[in-house]
């Protein structure tokens, strides 16, 4: 198994959080369960010209090369077909430079890049060409420059932060100077969810970078220091999240704790 991260250069840097390559033929596995960061990735199937997922009980599939909008909830892959795969990850809001449509409404969705961009239709093609990893990457970083197109929102990068932080809604609202209903519409625009569903899943990225951090996890003492009401709020929230409870999770391994090892 290779799986290879590179941070983004210096003109994507500010919507970019970094480009990725898998390559696992010797996984042994077939199903994995991928929870909700609240931002949007690129994925390009390097092994099918398909990607098979599923919601629930239902079975889904899109072509090869898509755009994966923004997420509240946790989907199942196929690992089969998804041996040789590379990828974007974009910050909460950064995919908003590269799309010319809303990016609400992209959310819960694969999109194929033909779609998007205007060289789109040829991407695959010219990644299946890179003699290696590294090549791989080096022609998605080109076409990701090619279809920069924006610049950043200064009122949704100011959001984004703060809701990380654990703000309140309104509070970041009271502190823009906007009511919350213009800050809801700008912010779902531009990052794919609601602020508030945004914060919700953000919070759990929070939790989850607590437990796999190797510290005992006490978990009364989180639920306080993240804010909920209590720690069965936190349980409730943690399994509609992640489709788990918090004593049955086993990330695939602690550096990638958005993989979930089903079968």
């Amino acid at each position: 198994m290779r799986y290879a991260v590179r941070p983004p250069s210096r003109p994507l840097a500010p919507f970019v959080s970094a480009l990725w390559y898998f390559e696992g033929h010797d996984l042994l596995h077939t199903r994995e369960r991928v929870l909700p960061t609240g931002a949007l990735q690129l994925l390009v199937n390097l092994e099918e010209d398909e990607l098979r997922w599923w919601e629930g009980d239902r079975a889904c599939s899109s072509s090869g090369a898509v755009l994966g909008g923004a997420r509240d909830a946790p989907v199942v892959i196929d690992t089969r077909n998804q041996r040789r795969i590379a990828g974007v990850a974009f910050h909460p809001g950064g995919a908003a430079a590269f799309v010319r449509d809303r990016v609400d409404a992209l959310s819960h969705a694969h999109v194929p890049i033909e779609a998007l961009w205007a060289e789109g239709g040829t991407l695959r093609e010219r990644l299946l060409d890179a003699r290696d990893g590294e090549a791989v990457l080096d022609v998605m970083e080109r076409a990701l420059l090619a279809e920069l197109r924006a610049t950043p929102s200064r009122t949704v990068a100011f959001a984004v932060r703060a809701l990380e932080d654990g703000r309140r809604v309104s509070d970041v609202a009271r502190e823009l100077g906007v009511s919350g209903k213009l800050l809801h519409r700008r912010f779902a625009e531009a990052v794919g969810l609601a602020p508030k569903r945004f914060a919700r899943v953000r919070r759990m990225q929070r939790v989850l970078r607590v437990v796999t951090s190797g510290r005992r996890v006490r978990w009364a003492e989180l639920a306080a220091a993240h804010a909920f009401y209590d720690q069965a709020h936190l349980i409730r929230e943690f399994r509609e999240l992640t489709g788990t409870t918090p004593a049955a999770y086993v990330p695939r391994n602690p550096d990638e704790p958005n993989h979930i090892v089903l079968e």
